[in-house]
């Protein structure tokens, strides 16, 4: 398995794998050409020195899977660097055959390299079988968080 950062003609993949799962469906809008807001999105990703999209490819470099990763500077922790893991998926042949994990120990290393302290992420609360997957990995409920979707 192949790990790199995405490039832009990787973004129809991208958000196919977003899309395809119970809840990807209600709030991506994938169709081919795929609205000029996915680009625009990248763009923005790919100038951010904080932000690394992360695809993965099997053997025959078809795309299995994607993360984001974010790296938000702060003054706690005496001016840390926490990683924040978002977005990830693997495709739906690819599941429960170890992908995750290899990525997370990647996405773990890379922010080691990175100066981060913690590594953060969120998961839906409609996604039991993602929070167990997440305790097998170390991963604590430290901490109880809000969103407000604007």
């Amino acid at each position: 398995m192949k790990i790199r950062k995405a490039k832009e003609s990787d973004i129809s993949a991208i958000v196919a794998l977003l899309a395809n799962d119970k809840l990807g469906k209600l709030r991506e809008n994938y169709k081919e050409p795929l609205p000029q807001k996915y680009y625009d999105a990248f763009k923005a990703i790919n100038e951010d020195q904080n932000q690394e999209l992360i695809v993965f490819e099997n053997e025959t470099e078809q795309i299995i899977g994607t993360m984001q990763l974010s790296f938000i500077p702060y003054l706690t922790y005496q001016g840390g660097v926490r990683a924040q893991i978002e977005a990830v998926r693997v495709h739906e042949d690819y599941r429960s055959k170890g992908i995750g994990q290899q990525l997370f120990k990647w996405a773990i290393q890379r922010a080691k390299q990175k100066g981060a302290h913690v590594v953060q992420l969120t998961t839906d609360k409609k996604r039991p079988d993602a929070l167990k997957f997440y305790e097998k990995l170390g991963f604590t409920a430290s901490h109880e968080g809000m969103k407000l979707h604007l």
